[in-house]
């Protein structure tokens, strides 16, 4: 059954000090308009409902690595959680990301809890204490599943993909059933949330050993 996810129900509290960055970060960026679109109702509800499912099962501080962490907005929405954070590193292979992320994360950035790398997630090994994945359906299964065994296997997993079928989303799945055999994790939680445009997939679970 899918679910509907509004601001009210989260577990964070947007203060001003990040609303700021998150202005500054638009107006500053090369393409504003295209930096905007990270804050599509369906890109932000999608994130607030990782969040909220996060924080049910985070009862210490963690390390977070976040692949295909576009302009920063997941990494800034989870230090405005309830969820204690030592660092989070944000990947993405867009070189014009990393400028946008850690304005989008100003604060975090100058005190060393946010760091903003250019690099093709596939080449990028994780043994952070969680591993989050928004941008399954932008990668082959062949370079997800590379990408899959240089995780740590003690590593929370998150993974979100789509039912999206646009030319850069290379690997749709059309169910929760379909993403979870592509995913080859051991599950421990799954979930459905229905945007505008499309069905959100997430799961969270770990590697086989």
């Amino acid at each position: 059954m899918c679910e509907q996810c509004r601001l009210k129900d989260t577990k964070m509290q947007i203060d001003t000090d990040h609303l700021h960055y998150w202005m500054c970060a638009i107006r500053d960026s090369r393409d504003p308009k295209q930096t905007l679109e990270a804050f599509w109702r369906g890109q932000i509800d999608s994130k607030i409902w990782l969040v909220n499912k996060l924080a049910d099962k985070m009862f210490e501080p963690v390390t977070i690595d976040i692949y295909g962490g576009w302009v920063g907005t997941l990494a800034s929405l989870l230090f405005q959680s309830e969820i204690e954070i030592i660092k989070i590193t944000s990947i993405d292979i867009d070189p014009e990301c990393k400028p946008i992320a850690e304005m989008m994360n100003k604060g975090e950035h100058i005190s060393g809890k946010f760091e903003a790398v250019c690099e093709d997630m596939v080449n990028v090994p994780s043994d952070a204490d969680v591993v989050i994945n928004t941008s399954c359906e932008h990668i082959s299964q062949e370079h997800y599943d590379h990408w899959l065994e240089m995780i740590d296997p003690g590593s929370l997993l998150v993974l979100q993909s789509n039912n999206y079928d646009i030319p850069e989303h290379v690997r749709i799945c059309h169910s929760i059933e379909e993403f979870e055999n592509q995913s080859h994790i051991r599950v421990i939680w799954r979930g459905e949330f229905q945007t505008q445009l499309y069905t959100r997939y997430m799961i969270i679970g770990r590697r086989y050993v």
